[in-house]
């Protein structure tokens, strides 16, 4: 009787799917899949540091499999720019950052900043969800919100550059102020959904890229809907102990960040 309790327990332990997880690189861009299923909505968090970390410390720290650097942060203050919610709990509030209310012209814009796509986690009466929708969007009245981060701008099915205050134009149409290097090569950290799976792009110093033509990556890819992260000096990635991005690196340590998206082992 005994040995078949334990053979059982053997069978059901093997019928346990592991945490999926693939990750790539191609001509310097970085191509990260995972699967969007219970196990990942609870291992999935979105969270932030009191002071300024780069993205080797939280990895390191928080024993991750995974950790990519999140939303946008003022380096003069160490405040964010990014709604964060960590656990159910809102983490960061960009309203407490003083600095989004000294310029006019931000503060004329702060609807759209505040406004801007965030990734969702979400837990439903049908089950775990991942969604990409404007920090205002309604969540579902089943559904309890776990973790987000917002960053923005939407990239993929559209770009929304000037509705989430990236650029700014004239009554002419130019363009007359531009934030995070929208519109150079630089490079980029991408979060994108497809069916049933999260998909993580990071472009870097080998290939750099506007978010247009990350854009067109990500329909390429087939995705859903893709979001981008912050970038430039922040686009970071460490995977175990195997792969580390740090882009433009001036003491091999990386950016001082804000907030981070990690995968935790259990």
């Amino acid at each position: 009787m005994l040995k078949k309790v334990l053979l059982l327990l053997l069978f059901i332990v093997l019928a346990i799917p592991a945490q999926a997880i693939d990750v790539t690189e191609t001509d310097g861009i970085y191509h990260v899949i995972l699967d969007a299923n219970k196990k990942t909505a609870k291992r999935l968090k979105c969270i932030t540091v009191d002071d300024l970390m780069t993205n080797r410390e939280v990895h390191k720290k928080s024993g991750a499999i995974l950790t990519v650097n999140g939303g946008f942060f003022d380096p003069k203050n160490k405040k964010t720019v990014s709604y964060v919610t960590t656990d159910g709990q809102l983490s960061a509030d960009p309203l407490f950052n003083e600095n989004l209310f000294s310029d006019p012209i931000i503060r004329k814009n702060l609807d759209k900043i505040l406004n801007r796509s965030e990734f969702r986690i979400l837990e439903c009466f049908s089950g775990y969800r991942f969604e990409i929708a404007n920090h205002k969007s309604p969540i579902d009245f089943e559904c309890q919100l776990l973790n987000s981060i917002q960053a923005g701008p939407l990239i993929y099915p559209q770009l929304q550059l000037e509705e989430e205050f990236f650029i700014m134009k004239d009554e002419n149409g130019n363009i007359i102020r531009e934030s995070a290097s929208v519109l150079h090569q630089v490079p980029r950290t991408i979060l994108g959904l497809k069916g049933k799976e999260i998909h993580i792009l990071l472009f870097t110093d080998k290939h750099p890229a506007t978010l247009e033509e990350a854009a067109k990556y990500c329909a390429d890819l087939g995705l859903d809907r893709a979001m981008a992260l912050d970038g430039g000096g922040s686009t970071s990635l460490n995977y175990l102990d195997k792969i580390e991005v740090i882009s433009t690196p001036e003491n091999n340590q990386g950016r001082m960040l804000k907030s981070f998206i990690i995968l935790q082992k259990k």
